[in-house]
């Protein structure tokens, strides 16, 4: 059959059992895959790929670039890689056009992109993409105490999603240990479906737990009732990875972000609209901004909302899932500086969850590495990016694209050379 040949082509493990699936049934790389798969139906001449490896983690993304390689081989199919991480760029492009507010703005070869840029806007581009192992050391806030109480404890944790219908029970993380200490922030990286947004979101209390203990600020939140929960996540503020489906968008964004403070019984009228403007001043935004819709915001401006209103009760913890994402490589360049100029300001420990490495190094005091529910590596920042210990936090490691083609391609026939 045609379909099962197409899939065997895109490398979708198992075809013939792959082929009667739901979408829902597939890994994101996967689904990335099926859709590649959709098409080559045709035999096509040119493939447009828009955003192709945005949503996936970079192991996945290897192994999609790889794929696409060896599809424009085979086929002898042009492609037209339509992206904002200039890492991916560098591993497959030719040629390169850069646009800016509907404009090319810059064309030419890959390595006179990368090495000589001559528009400003492309030299501004190539200068906000994180560097992995370029980012100076952060030091930790020096406390009054030498050894901090945890603002965060996770002992031996187990979380089970229960069995719905037909779908079994699964375990999405299994005797988790992690500590996290005022003014600290821990990277948590793996891949896509190891349990690292369960982790985040079990730890305020958003999950529940099989087994084990989560401590917040001393507090042992495993069995705590909604009530209990209540008056615990005044000490928590989480910022999720889609701004957009976490905002109501019925609500102005000054509402959003006040409603923490108005639930919480902090402030009302005046003073909450005085308490809503600082936290906008905060995250720099103007003020009349709290009168407009989600809808109206750019998806950084979003994402900025979306830390307000995360610190509005001044949390003692911030759970960081995935907030880079969906951003081009200049907004995250921004939003990263923001964010580390808040965290030291207000001194909150932070847990920020992510598969971009370049991004956790920018940022963390400590990386711990996550692997099918297991913590399989953490240590400090330098040791895991420098010197991992572990095979998986290895591969990871290698598979993370640099926005330079000639290095990249160097990084790309050693990982291929390691797998064979």
């Amino acid at each position: 059959m045609r379909a099962i040949e197409l899939l065997t082509m895109v490398d979708i493990p198992d075809p013939e059992k792959s082929f009667n699936k739901y979408p829902h049934q597939l890994s994101g790389g996967q689904r990335q895959r099926a859709m590649i798969a959709q098409a080559l139906a045709c035999d096509p001449g040119l493939l447009v790929a828009d955003e192709p490896t945005t949503a996936l983690d970079v192991t996945v993304q290897a192994e999609i670039l790889d794929l696409m390689r060896g599809l424009r081989t085979k086929l002898n199919s042009a492609i037209v890689l339509i992206t904002h991480d200039m890492g991916v760029v560098a591993d497959i492009a030719d040629e390169i056009l850069v646009m800016k507010d509907g404009l090319t703005v810059e064309h030419g070869s890959a390595d006179q992109i990368f090495n000589r840029p001559a528009h400003p806007y492309t030299q501004e581009l190539l200068a906000a993409v994180p560097k992995l192992g370029h980012s100076p050391r952060r030091s930790l806030p020096s406390g009054s105490e030498s050894n901090p109480a945890p603002v965060l404890k996770l002992s031996n944790v187990t979380i089970e999603y229960p069995k719905r219908g037909r779908i079994p029970a699964f375990v999405a993380v299994k005797d988790f240990d992690l500590e996290i200490y005022p003014g600290e922030i821990v990277g948590l990286v793996g891949e896509s479906g190891s349990g690292k947004t369960t982790v985040g979101r079990a730890a305020i209390g958003l999950l529940p737990i099989k087994s084990g203990a989560i401590e917040i600020v001393g507090t042992d939140i495993s069995h705590a009732t909604q009530k209990e929960l209540f008056a615990i996540r005044r000490h928590t503020g989480i910022v999720f990875q889609d701004p957009a489906s976490s905002l109501n968008p019925r609500l102005p964004i000054g509402e959003s972000i006040g409603e923490p403070i108005y639930l919480a019984g902090l402030a009302k009228g005046a003073d909450l609209a005085h308490k809503v403007e600082d936290l906008l001043d905060q995250v720099e935004l103007p003020r009349s901004y709290r009168n407009r819709y989600p809808h109206e915001l750019s998806g950084g401006q979003r994402q900025r909302v979306g830390i307000a209103r995360a610190l509005a009760l001044t949390p003692d913890l911030l759970i960081a899932d995935e907030p880079t994402s969906a951003l081009d490589v200049s907004v995250q360049a921004r939003f990263l500086e923001l964010l580390q100029e808040l965290q030291e300001k207000l001194k909150f420990a932070c847990l920020f969850i992510s598969h971009d490495l370049a991004v956790v190094d920018i940022l963390s005091h400590r990386i711990a590495v996550m692997q099918d529910g297991r913590l399989v590596e953490i240590g400090d920042r330098d040791q895991i990016l420098q010197h991992p210990k572990d095979p998986y936090t290895q591969r990871l490691l290698a598979a993370v694209p640099v926005p330079d083609p000639a290095e990249q391609r160097l990084r790309r026939e050693a990982r291929l050379a390691a797998k064979s």
